[in-house]
């Protein structure tokens, strides 16, 4: 063995290693929010491409969600849940139920199981009445939420649809951050590489 090479690995067996810290397994390991939830998740999502719109009451919400569908057809725009179907006869909002996806769909609405103000993600499931389709074929995804479905950070949303669900839980539980998009071409951004162009989350903030 070289002089040099017996020097190193002396110094290395004389060197002093003190223990490394614990971590502290009771800290948060997210950083504080401090604005109010709603702002929060608006600030995220729309970091993303995504886009958050804001109403004091339902009259306010379902008339701006009827202008912004008012250019599409009735048959091109697709809603299967039930609570949402309700509200759009209410408000004279046309839409279609589609038993079958057209293949002309343009815009798919949905709830939501709950909104994460940390990322701006939307929590979707399976158990859903409109099933997996719509999170992901019509270039357009619209989501009506309320307030109530705002949550601060992952981990209580996860927490919170197990509680919902027990030991039925959802087949297919999916977080929605924005716009489906992909930079794999010459790192260039292209939205609706594997699902909708748009997101829209109107949201019942009261």
């Amino acid at each position: 063995m070289s002089e040099a090479r017996q020097e190193i690995l002396s110094k290395l067996k004389n060197a002093v290693h003190p223990a490394p810290d614990l971590p502290d397994f009771d800290s948060h390991i997210y950083p504080s929010i401090n604005n109010p939830l709603e702002i929060e998740f608006k600030e995220k999502l729309e970091l993303v491409n995504g886009n958050v719109h804001l109403f004091s009451s339902e009259n306010e919400l379902f008339n701006k969600l009827k202008e912004f569908l008012s250019n599409y057809k009735s048959k091109d725009i697709c809603c299967k849940e039930s609570e949402i179907q309700s509200q759009f006869q209410k408000f004279q909002i046309p839409f279609s139920a589609c038993i079958e996806l057209p293949s002309s769909i343009e815009v798919g609405i949905t709830g939501c199981e709950y909104l994460i103000a940390h990322t701006g993600s939307v929590m979707v499931s399976s158990a859903q009445k409109g099933g997996r389709q719509l999170f992901v074929y019509p270039p357009i995804h619209v989501i009506v939420a309320s307030k109530n479905q705002l949550v601060d950070f992952l981990e209580k949303a996860y927490s919170n649809i197990h509680n919902k669900y027990l030991n039925n839980l959802p087949s297919q539980i999916t977080l929605i951050t924005g716009p489906s998009r992909t930079a794999d071409i010459e790192k260039t951004l292209v939205l609706g590489a594997h699902g909708p162009k748009k997101l829209h989350v109107f949201l019942l903030n009261n």
